[in-house]
């Protein structure tokens, strides 16, 4: 009796102790924040062929793809480019349509992306990149169905959203529908920046949006559509193929790059505040295999700025800016990621820099939308200063951009 008992005591310990643990894990998993692979379980516009398919037979179909324009089957890992799908599935598939960096994605950025044949496909490929941005009339002739699939990261000078505009543009022009299927927003948790003003409108910034939008591509697609940002006001007739199981606050790790220079969740993250370097003599990691997750120029001083390095030509970047020279800057790899555009890195770099009457180029007001926030570095405005000058223009751009979104 009495070895029954302890064996009793123990045997109802030890549940007791199972049970604490168990309580505990359970209340400690409910404050983790969501795992980087969340994504696993956001099935993407073009996963949904059964919404689409049916649009597509006995049709002509034209395709604006690139490297990112895939379905994937049972993981991120394994994935087959969305031409190849749809001609297996016997959709007839008359030509492709590429943006920047081109049809498979290898192009340099603002390299000329030429007309060619795919290899693999053996169909012509139209380059919407340089001279031929927007698609002629004549190169749509007999096409009956435009489909956009390319994977963006929400930021207005990223050009792809440019080719949308200017693709949705000229299908409206012709008669042809256009089927966007979207994909997530990995900067889509926020929005942020300056506004574009109409005097600096380009491929760049094509419209009246911040620097990060925070819509999806289907979102921004209907955006265009709903207020008239077309030539002359004219009306895309569009489709777009949701996500599911995504909201702006989803973690999305992009499976692909969405361009060369994109490399990792780092480079896409801080993008939308490194990319104004481009518009100055500083370098964004161009050159090197760290790309828009460092920053320096020949010309910044090295007792400040002690991370060295040296760009060099690789995959992405031919002829990277400072090439062969020793650039000083900062090493932001391992910062924590944004919730806001973080523009104290240039302001900081500029008062800095031994070459301020060179420091910004052409190409800056551009990337910037208007001349505004050139002057307010140059007065010395502080970043808090900056940031407070845009807040009017940013809650009007909200309250536009609540009417198209799609996802909460």
């Amino acid at each position: 009796m009495i070895h029954k008992k302890i064996f009793k005591s123990s045997f109802l310990l030890s549940l007791l102790f199972l049970m604490s643990i168990s309580v505990s894990c359970q209340k400690k998993n409910k404050t983790q924040k969501p795992a980087l692979n969340e994504h696993k379980n956001i099935i993407v516009g073009a996963n949904e062929t059964e919404a689409y398919l049916g649009l597509l037979k006995n049709k002509n179909v034209a395709v604006v793809a690139n490297n990112t324009s895939v379905i994937f089957k049972n993981d991120s890992s394994k994935y087959e480019h969305l031409v190849d799908s749809l001609l297996t599935l016997h959709i007839n598939i008359t030509k492709v349509f590429a943006p920047e960096h081109g049809f498979r994605g290898k192009a340099d950025a603002g390299e000329v992306v030429t007309n060619s044949i795919d290899s693999k496909t053996k169909l012509p490929v139209y380059s919407l990149y340089g001279a031929n941005e927007k698609p002629s009339s004549e190169v749509l002739k007999n096409v009956n169905m435009v489909v956009f699939d390319i994977q963006d990261v929400g930021v207005r000078f990223y050009t792809y959203i440019s080719t949308l505009h200017y693709v949705m543009e000229a299908c409206a022009e012709n008669g042809i529908p256009v089927i966007v299927l979207d994909r997530p927003n990995p900067n889509g948790h926020y929005v942020d920046g300056p506004i574009v003003e109409s005097d600096f409108k380009s491929f760049v910034g094509m419209h009246p949006v911040p620097i990060a939008y925070g819509m999806t591509i289907g979102e921004y697609a209907k955006m265009i559509n709903g207020e008239k940002w077309l030539d002359n006001g004219i009306h895309c007739d569009l489709t777009v193929i949701p996500l599911k199981n995504y909201t702006h606050n989803s973690t999305y790790s992009l499976p692909l790059r969405p361009s060369p220079n994109l490399p990792n969740d780092k480079s896409i993250n801080l993008y939308p505040s490194l990319c104004l370097f481009e518009g100055t003599n500083v370098s964004c990691g161009r050159g090197t295999e760290m790309q828009f997750q460092i920053f320096g120029s020949p010309s910044l001083p090295k007792d400040s700025y002690k991370f060295t390095f040296t760009p060099e030509p690789n995959f992405g970047s031919k002829k990277p800016k400072h090439m062969g020279q020793e650039c000083y800057g900062l090493d932001l790899s391992k910062t924590k990621d944004l919730d806001h555009l973080n523009f104290s890195w240039l302001i900081d770099a500029y008062h800095a820099t031994s070459q301020k009457d060179v420091f910004f180029n052409k190409f800056f007001n551009k990337l910037a939308g208007s001349e505004k926030l050139k002057n307010q570095i140059e007065q010395g405005l502080t970043m808090e200063e900056i940031r407070a000058s845009w807040q009017k223009d940013l809650e009007a751009f909200k309250t536009i951009r609540k009417k198209y979104l799609m996802y909460p």
